[in-house]
């Protein structure tokens, strides 16, 4: 939307890290949340499949979502459910150095995951949307991770009094045409990232706020808030055929300083 410079000592939100498997290096990752305090991981629920349907151990790493494992009557979106708890935990485990197995995964009210007697020590956040899956975790403040398909379609002119504050409409309804959507659609996750991070989910009008962006593929809230200089955004493409937003609000602890390279947003005209 609105286009400037990002401030100077802006927060910057490095690309998600891609782990192929349970048996993937989690070296990178964890020297992520070592460096910045948060990482996000991106999979495809085909690059685990084989972990889940043969892993002797799936009913205890699943734990109290077993049941609904179980009772989910399509194959494919058992398997896939299977497949996000296991990348979820596996994830958190990397970081806290325990084993995946030893961690309680539950869920706040609105569908939130939280692991069950760490309290605040790590804050979670899942996405996924045709084959990919996005973990994000956070030991310092509230994270959110949002993914839809780069080639999605929404409707601008149909959403954009539910989604789009006045300036951001104005902006996107002066962009060429065939580049209405795209903005939108990243307009649209990074919402969802944000409200994801809040707690708030969908009840949260999206309208009610919104966003400054950069040519660097990262924005700021254009609220003036006490807040608002705490919080970090960005968009990403991975795989090539996805957007992956981020929000991450930075309570304390490390500060980043992240070299920036928007050349992956600028192959999907972004």
């Amino acid at each position: 939307m609105t286009l400037a410079q990002p401030a100077a000592g802006a927060q910057r939100l490095a690309p998600p890290e891609h782990v192929a498997g349970p048996e993937s290096l989690w070296d990178p990752v964890c020297d992520r949340m070592a460096d910045t305090g948060r990482a996000v991981v991106h999979t495809t629920w085909g690059e685990w499949l084989t972990a889940a349907l043969f892993d002797p151990e799936l009913r205890r790493l699943l734990g109290p979502d077993w049941p609904r494992y179980r009772q989910t009557p399509a194959a494919v979106g058992r398997f896939r459910f299977a497949v996000a708890r296991l990348v979820v935990k596996y994830t958190a485990a990397a970081v806290l150095q325990v084993s995946p197995g030893d961690l309680d995964l539950a869920y706040k009210p609105g569908g939130r995951p939280y692991l069950r007697g760490i309290g605040e020590e790590l804050e979670l956040s899942l996405s996924h949307t045709d084959e990919l899956i996005v973990v994000g975790v956070s030991r310092t403040g509230p994270i959110g991770v949002d993914a839809e398909p780069a080639a999605r379609r929404v409707s601008f002119e149909l959403l954009r009094e539910q989604v789009c504050t006045a300036r951001e409409a104005e902006a996107i309804s002066a962009l060429p045409e065939q580049e209405r959507a795209a903005e939108f659609l990243r307009l649209w996750t990074l919402k969802e990232a944000y409200t994801k991070a809040l707690g708030h989910g969908m009840r949260r009008r999206f309208g009610a706020f919104g966003f400054t962006w950069y040519p660097d593929g990262s924005a700021e809230l254009t609220e003036d808030s006490p807040t608002a200089h705490e919080w970090a955004f960005a968009t990403h493409l991975v795989q090539g055929r996805y957007l992956v937003s981020e929000a991450h609000r930075r309570l304390g602890g490390v500060e980043v300083r992240l070299r920036w390279d928007p050349e992956a947003l600028e192959e999907t005209d972004l």
